[in-house]
Parts: structure tokens; C-alpha cells; sequence
């Protein structure tokens, strides 16, 4: 696509209202193009309609029309959520109409550079952190994109000094034609999202998309343990700068000593060793940024994402050195590996974002042992074998609820956990969390931890992780 500005006067349809719609329907608007737009909410859901027709779109609720994509149609803007297999969708792929995401049309209005992140786990906690890290250096970042600032409200707010730091889904960036963001992340790969994308040569096609019009004045940040990041780093255009907790780089940022490789035995409670963040220039520079235990987040997973947060920064143009006192002031995030309070002797996390198993297993090995791990929710179509290792080594108790709850209890017995608890279907589903946090607390003795990591989107019981979340935390403090 081009600048919003040369659609004036031409049938731009926007697929999906919600945030990002209404932005980018908004922003049309401003620039006179004849905006559509379409949501198959009733009215009545579609609480954005009367102020985009007042800003002079036509808004169409209550389901896709057949003829709401013409031949006519200059430029299709879809939720990312929006599979691509929908009529309106199939139809402009048939007419060559152009379809983006929002993110594609703030890109061409943003005057600041971008910092795009994405993966599997852990964007959240990381975008969060590139933005606090940079404020600390001085270098003026707004932070929008799939954290929940549609990222078009951000460009505009934008001037040259600042940087555009962007949490990016694979659904945002599989609708991306000339995005370019000066400094690229990839975090990890999981197998998350297939009921989207079908496969994963689809899922990972996407992610990698942000790479795609990157030049050699661009930066790719690259997770050095993870395959699919490594497989990445042959074909980008960019420079690369990696970082790694299980292996010592000649440039870039690493645990030091490197964490024992997957599938290694874990290290024993008492034995292990003081780790640093070490930076290495490449050119036989290093530098020592800070012990791993000033973090104030538990976890290797926790320290992989403070090395990308780092490298990020260092790819915008930050110094290391700048880096070491605000890195100590980084914290969890909400719902993600979240300390809620001690009872009895027993601490409890909430890790309710946690929705693919790779995210759980990320969360458990955080704890050296005695985790009583409440799980379980949508049903995507995995059978959970994958933690069955964890489980056996950090997990003593297992409470599954929602759609796979049967699934996880038998990887459960599989890994023989001492103690298995079911809990079926309450009235409703805030009563049935509140019920596993209950078995949970039973279950649990001094010096154990209580674990909400759901390995498991939400919405079979409710209608966001962050409900979730919040539920389990008010139950925890009023057991």
C-alpha cells in the first residue's frame, strides 16, 4: 500500500471494529478517503459506530454483505484477528484488492524509527521492558502495537526523535506488505496458533515477514538457543546481533556461565553458580552489565528476555554501560510470572498468559521443585506431551480445569505427580477457578508454590487471559 494520503476520494474497507479498527477507519477519514466499514457484531456490540459515522464512514453491522468488497475497493484493512478463509477476505484475494493490518498503514505514517517485536512467548514482558530501558537512556519511546495501543494512534503521536516500539503478532505481520522496522526481534518459535494459521511453515512464514524489507542499516536481534532464530539468520539482510543463556557469543549478550542445554539435567538447589550478563562487542570488547539475581525476575526464561531487552536497546543505539542500573529495576509484568503473596509459607504466581505449553514449561522450571501448577483451557488441539519432562522434575500437584483438563491430568500421571485434582465445571467460570484454587492451596505445604500457568488460551471459560489472571489473584488473597 501507500500513504494514507493518496486514498482520498477511494472505497477503503476496514474488516473488524475494536481498537485497531476504529483507529485506522478514523484515520482514513482524515485523509477523505470513502470508508467502509464492516463488522459482523449486531449494532448494539459496535460501540465505535455512531462516532465513525459522525467522522463520515458508512458502517455496515450485523455480518459481511456480498457486495461490500467491489472491484472498486482501492484497499482491504482486516482485524489481524480475521482469518483470511472469510468471504469478504476470499473475495478481495479473487479482485486483487490489496489486504493489510493496521500495522502496515502506521508504518507508512510513522516519521520515527520502529523497533518491531515478535514471538511465540515472552513480547509482552519484553516490549515493556525495551520501553523502560530506553525512557531510562533518554530516547523518547512509545510503546503501541499488539499490547494493546493500536499502533496507528502511536505514528501519529510520533516526531523523528522518537522510537516506535512495537509488540507484533504473527497475525499483525502476515498482513504486511512494505513494513520495515529499523531494529527486528524474534524471541522464540512454539507451536502456538494453528487453528489461524494450519500449519506451522505458515505461523513461522509470518513471523518472519519482519525481517523482510530490512536493509543493511537495519538490525535483526535473534534468540541464539532457539533453531528457527538461528535458521532466520542466514537469510536476513540485516545485521545480526544475537543473544543466548546457553552459550557464550564472540558478539553479543549471553549468560555467563551459560545455562545447561535443554534436555540437561537441571542444576541442583544450593549448587547454582552466580551467572552475570556479559556484552561482547566482537571486537574483543566486554563488558560485565550486571549478576543475574539484580534482575527481580525469576526464571532463565525471565533472563533470556532481559538479554533481548538489552540487545534491542543496544541496536537503537544505547550503550551498554547505560544499561546496568535500569535493568535492575525491571519487573514482571502483569499476568506474566506475577508474585501475588505469600500464605502459610506458600507463594503464589500468576503466569496467566502462559497459553502454548512452551510458556508453562518456561514457568515451571523458574522453581526448583514442590510447584502445585493449576492448568489447563481452550483445547487447540495439543495433547501436552512435551511436559511431561518438566513436570516430572519441578511439578508435585497438578489441578486441571476448562477443555483440557483431561489432557493435561494424563501427562500428569504420565510424569507420576503425587497428586492429581480435576476439578469439573462449576456454575459458572469464575466459580471454577476459584474452586481449583482452593484444591490448589490443600494440595500445598510450606515452601511450595501455587502456579497458575494455564498452557492454554482462555476463552472456553473466559473472555481474556487478563480475566483469568485477575480472578486467580483475587482468589489467592482471599483464601
Amino acid at each position: 500500500m501507500n500513504h494514507p494520503a493518496s486514498y482520498k476520494n477511494r472505497r477503503v474497507v476496514v474488516l473488524g471494529m475494536a481498537k485497531s479498527g476504529f483507529s485506522v477507519a478514523s484515520l482514513f477519514c482524515r485523509y477523505g478517503a470513502n470508508v467502509v466499514v464492516n463488522d459482523k457484531k449486531d449494532r448494539d456490540q459496535c460501540h465505535e459506530a455512531d462516532e465513525l459515522e459522525r467522522l463520515g464512514a458508512t458502517v455496515i453491522c450485523g455480518g459481511h454483505p456480498d457486495d461490500l468488497i467491489t472491484p472498486d475497493t482501492a484497499l482491504l484493512v482486516k482485524n489481524p484477528g480475521i482469518p483470511y478463509r472469510v468471504p469478504p477476505v476470499a473475495k478481495a484475494a479473487e479482485l486483487g484488492v490489496e489486504t493489510v493490518t493496521e500495522i502496515e498503514v502506521a508504518y507508512h505514517l510513522s516519521p520515527a524509527p520502529i523497533i518491531g517485536i515478535t514471538g511465540s512467548n515472552a513480547k509482552t514482558t519484553t516490549t515493556t521492558w525495551v520501553g523502560q530501558l530506553l525512557e531510562a537512556a533518554g530516547m523518547n519511546p512509545i510503546v503501541a502495537g499488539n499490547i494493546g495501543r493500536p499502533l496507528c494512534d502511536a505514528a501519529q503521536e510520533a516526531a523523528a526523535d522518537n522510537w516506535l516500539v512495537a509488540e507484533l503478532s504473527s497475525f499483525q505481520l502476515k498482513g504486511t506488505a512494505s513494513f520495515r522496522p529499523r531494529v527486528a526481534a524474534l524471541l522464540n518459535i512454539a507451536e502456538t496458533h494453528l487453528d489461524y494459521h494450519g500449519d506451522m511453515d505458515d505461523y513461522i512464514a509470518s513471523k518472519i515477514k519482519l525481517f523482510a524489507n530490512q536493509t543493511e542499516g537495519d538490525w535483526a536481534v535473534l534468540n541464539w538457543d532457539d533453531p528457527v532464530c538461528r535458521q532466520v539468520a542466514q537469510s536476513v539482510r540485516s545485521q545480526v546481533l544475537p543473544f543466548s543463556i546457553r552459550e557464550r557469543l564472540e558478539r553479543g549478550l549471553f549468560a555467563e556461565p551459560p545455562y545447561p542445554a535443554d534436555g540437561a539435567a537441571p542444576e541442583a538447589e544450593g549448587h547454582a553458580p552466580v551467572r552475570t550478563i556479559v556484552w561482547r562487542d566482537g571486537r574483543g570488547g566486554e563488558t560485565t552489565l550486571l549478576r543475574e539475581e539484580e534482575l527481580g525476575v525469576p526464571g532463565a526464561h525471565n533472563t533470556a528476555n532481559a538479554l533481548a531487552a538489552a540487545a534491542i536497546c543496544i541496536a537503537a543505539g544505547v550503550s551498554p554501560e547505560q544499561l546496568s542500573g535500569p535493568m535492575r529495576s525491571l519487573r514482571a509484568v502483569e499476568h506474566r510470572l506475577e508474585f501475588v503473596r505469600e500464605r502459610n509459607g506458600v507463594k503464589y504466581y500468576n503466569d496467566s498468559k502462559a497459553t502454548n505449553w512452551a510458556a508453562t514449561a518456561n514457568a515451571l522450571r523458574s522453581f526448583r521443585s514442590g510447584v502445585v501448577l493449576i492448568a489447563g483451557g481452550l483445547d487447540r488441539g495439543s495433547d501436552y506431551m512435551e511436559l511431561l519432562p518438566v513436570l516430572r522434575e519441578r511439578a508435585k500437584a497438578l489441578v486441571a480445569l476448562g477443555e483440557t483438563r483431561g489432557k493435561l491430568a494424563r501427562v500428569a500421571e504420565l510424569a507420576g505427580l503425587a497428586a492429581i485434582k480435576i476439578v469439573e465445571p462449576e456454575k459458572d467460570a469464575e466459580s471454577t477457578l476459584r474452586k481449583a484454587v482452593r484444591e490448589a492451596a490443600l494440595l500445598a505445604e510450606p515452601g511450595d508454590t501455587v502456579l497458575l500457568s494455564p498452557s492454554c488460551a482462555s476463552w472456553d471459560m473466559f473472555a481474556s487471559y487478563e480475566e483469568r489472571g485477575r480472578i486467580f489473584k483475587d482468589s489467592a488473597h482471599n483464601l
